[in-house]
């Protein structure tokens, strides 16, 4: 039965809606190539602007994705991420797959929540308050961002939405890491954006693949990640900062979005390419220092982007809990607290380099610059990953965080003690034995 069959209706809405029916049913596979505009019209008995104004409102939805020059098919992802619960884990497991900080090495600031967790007694005066916006100015600097103009909102992902909504529209184009973070395609096809991979390594964003894709045409905004890069830890270095701002001069309207969401914690001095930009946003969570229910980013950016993303978050939530607020400025005070933060630095390092160390000795190729993850090139996600099970260790498959790039494992080193890398490296040496050698990217 072919595609066009599958389709009926009499205005925009119908049309629309007997195509998100055919998907919903399977009988549209998930990217599968919808008819033209013009063979739609056509085969139904409509003019091209209500079938135009039917792939719209379907684009806008996450439910198709029309890519430059090459049509439009139906989105190969749910428009909206699946459950946050992952499956349980056979006792005993060592989860490595979670990408989140250890526990114990969050801060704990002395008689900080006696002092904050009090109920409100009204709305208040300021959406920010005065002295936490002196403390997101602060970290903006350590890695040379100017953040004249700043906000907060609800956690990076939150963040990096409202930069994208200030100015792009359903069917826009965005530039992003491949390998990237998942939560990223999720919100983007949640948006009506289309997601256009760009190949990374060690040090972020390749040149040339970004001069490709920025030629390409149809990318009105990109998304980096400067340190900390989940999943691989790339980070970037001054001669990567210098070659991707020499790049992005081509686009001088192209939105800059950074996601800085684990800032020093990634143990790497902080870059940026905003510099000189005329629409650009640098967000940087405390979720990852300070803990993952703290959920409050700073947002710095030129003064429309951020006066756009503070309006809009005035219309909706209205403020970050000024009980978060306040949790936030005083460990941020702390000396205490960023004593406890350079450690953990140092230790999240060290049980990185551990694990990079003990798969050398295997002659295991990995990356991992930065941050809390190691990506390892494999040729068989499902077998590697069945074989570590069976080992005792939980890793992430790295299909969720590829488009295009070959396969791979993440391996969350945050929580790893450096006695256990030499055994997880062993075990793995013998579960890529079992399966065939990865492809070169």
């Amino acid at each position: 039965m072919s595609v066009t069959s599958q389709i009926s209706g009499g205005s925009a809405r119908e049309v629309a809606a007997s195509i998100e029916s055919a998907v919903r049913s399977g009988a549209l596979a998930r990217g599968a190539a919808l008819p033209s505009v013009r063979e739609l019209s056509g085969a139904l008995a409509l003019s091209p602007v209500t079938i135009v104004a039917a792939l719209r409102e379907l684009r806008q939805r996450g439910i198709v994705l029309t890519r430059e020059r090459r049509g439009t098919i139906v989105n190969p992802r749910p428009p909206l991420p699946q459950a946050l619960a992952p499956a349980p884990l056979p006792r005993g497991t060592r989860d490595l797959a979670n990408g989140l900080p250890d526990p114990r090495l969050l801060p704990h600031g002395p008689g900080v929540l006696p002092r904050v967790a009090l109920p409100t007694e009204s709305y208040p005066d300021e959406a920010t308050l005065p002295e936490l916006v002196v403390q997101g100015r602060r970290q903006f600097a350590e890695a040379g961002v100017r953040a004249d103009d700043l906000c907060v909102t609800s956690g990076a992902l939150d963040g990096v939405e409202r930069a994208l909504e200030a100015h792009l529209a359903p069917g826009d184009g965005v530039l992003v890491e491949d390998p990237g973070y998942p939560a990223t395609f999720d919100l983007l096809r949640a948006m009506g954006l289309v997601p256009i991979p760009v190949a990374i390594d060690d040090r972020g964003v390749q040149p040339k693949a970004l001069g490709q894709a920025l030629g390409g045409g149809g990318a009105r905004a990109i998304i980096l990640t400067p340190r900390g890069q989940n999943p691989t830890g790339a980070a970037f270095d001054q001669d990567r900062v210098k070659a991707i701002r020499e790049i992005l001069r081509r686009a001088p309207d192209l939105l800059v979005v950074e996601d800085d969401h684990q800032g020093p914690l990634s143990g790497v001095e902080g870059q940026t390419v905003t510099v000189g930009r005329r629409t650009w946003a640098v967000v940087r969570s405390v979720a990852k220092s300070l803990g993952p229910d703290l959920r409050l980013a700073f947002v710095a950016g030129d003064t429309e982007t951020v006066s756009r993303v503070a309006g809009r978050f005035a219309l909706g939530p209205g403020w970050v809990s000024y009980i978060i607020e306040r949790a936030v400025l005083e460990l941020l005070k702390s000396a205490t607290v960023r004593a406890q933060l350079a450690r953990a630095t140092r230790t999240y390092a060290e049980r990185r380099e551990a694990l990079l160390a003990a798969l050398a000795e295997q002659k295991i190729a990995a990356s991992g610059r930065s941050g809390f993850n190691v990506w390892i090139p494999v040729a068989d996600e499902g077998v590697v990953t069945a074989a570590l099970l069976q080992a005792g260790w939980a890793v992430s498959p790295g299909a969720r965080f590829r488009i295009t790039t070959p396969p791979a494992v993440r391996v969350t080193t945050a929580a790893l003690l450096p006695e256990e890398s030499r055994r997880f490296a062993r075990d793995l040496a013998r579960a890529l034995r079992a399966s065939p050698r990865p492809r070169r990217a």
